[in-house]
């Protein structure tokens, strides 16, 4: 595993490829409340970039461009909080997109445990230490164990979406998900303004 942190931007000369893990750490899981403090960003080869954003500065131009590039798709885990906290802090919509999460909700009907820690463990043999999980993003030094926790959350995601694409497809299900992928962003805007866990399909 190779990490490398950056200040404030994303170096304009990485290339990922047509595909990126994407994974992003705040001060909590209130989207408004809590603001972004990194960016974590991988092609799946063994290769972190962690984005640390200071308070208030969220001008990064590079980082914009390639969470906005269209010709990219964004790999995530639960993208629904990742997508709306990027398009706030950021202003970009994360388009195309996967979410490994809902992916594993629709091809692994046989267990209720979604989390990126037990789809490692269970698909791909790799077991995550999440002790910081909960710790200070907002400091303006993160230490080495907070990186690779950082890091670890972006990694496996490309081998993570070539397994379930196998099961979904296996399944019958890949349509579906993708359906769901692309209601995403409606789901991430619904958040940001309000709705947050109100189902506006329910009949209430």
């Amino acid at each position: 595993m190779s990490i490398t942190l950056h200040q404030g931007d994303l170096p304009k000369d990485i290339e990922f490829g047509d595909s990126v893990a994407v994974d992003t750490e705040a001060m909590g899981l209130n989207n408004h409340r809590d603001r972004l403090c990194l960016v974590q960003l991988s092609s799946g080869d063994g290769t972190a970039h962690l984005v640390q954003l200071e308070k208030g500065q969220y001008d990064a131009p590079n980082l914009k461009a390639l969470l906005g590039d269209t010709k990219i798709t964004k790999l995530f885990h639960y993208a629904r909080f990742d997508v709306a906290i990027i398009k706030k802090y950021l202003g970009v919509e994360c388009c195309p997109l996967y979410c490994t999460k809902i992916a594993s909700s629709l091809a692994r009907t046989y267990t209720d445990r979604h989390g990126l820690k037990d789809l490692c463990k269970e698909i791909l043999g790799v077991d995550l230490n999440k002790q910081q999980q909960s710790s200070d993003w907002g400091n303006s030094e993160l230490t080495s164990e907070q990186q690779s926790y950082a890091a670890s959350d972006v990694l496996y995601l490309h081998a993570l979406r070539a397994r379930l694409d196998g099961m979904l497809e296996r399944e019958g299900r890949k349509a579906l998900a993708q359906s769901c992928f692309d209601f995403i962003s409606a789901r991430a805007e619904l958040d940001l303004s309000g709705w947050l866990e109100t189902d506006i399909f329910a009949h209430k």
